[in-house]
């Protein structure tokens, strides 16, 4: 069975969430421009409260435009355990999450895709850089991986198999 893995990993390491033939190709853009450099990738939790990586970390540059994936709803703006964060919810059960943002947009405003949301704020926990975009991606309760949904899935190998019946 072919399964996507990401250049560079070894087979078998790295499975999307949701699977990406059952996903539009490229149904979300990119929240920063250029394409920014992948920091730090999507971890899918085994348990729904268990350890892993919710989104992929972005590069950035403090201040740098953030940008509404797609056309949505902004259903939150404010602080998340201190941080600034903002969601906006899409057509077919999707929202996206930006983080930390200093947001220029309101809970219930219209965006569209490629609309400024807020700017990229220094200090990101993990990011190596100086400033890293945390960008999440939920349909419904299920976490799934933001680079599935722009047709980012990576090349195609071979799964080892163990055998059995």
């Amino acid at each position: 069975m072919a399964i996507p893995v990401r250049p560079g990993t070894s087979a078998g390491h790295w499975i999307p969430a949701a699977d990406p033939r059952a996903v539009p190709q490229a149904r979300l853009s990119w929240p920063l421009s250029p394409v920014p450099v992948v920091m730090k990738y999507f971890d899918a939790p085994e348990t729904p409260y268990g350890p892993g990586h919710r989104g992929v970390d972005l590069a950035a540059v403090p201040g740098q435009d953030v940008l509404a994936a797609d056309a949505g709803v902004v259903v939150f703006a404010g602080l998340v355990a201190g941080r600034p964060v903002i969601s906006v919810d899409h057509d077919g059960g999707l929202r996206t999450t930006y983080e930390p943002v200093e947001p220029k947009v309101a809970v219930g405003d219209q965006v569209y895709r490629g609309q400024v949301l807020g700017s990229v704020l220094a200090g990101h926990p993990g990011c190596t850089i100086a400033a890293c975009l945390h960008w999440g991606v939920r349909r419904g309760d299920e976490y799934v991986d933001p680079l599935a949904l722009t047709g980012e899935v990576g090349e195609f190998r071979l799964k080892p198999w163990g055998g059995g019946p």
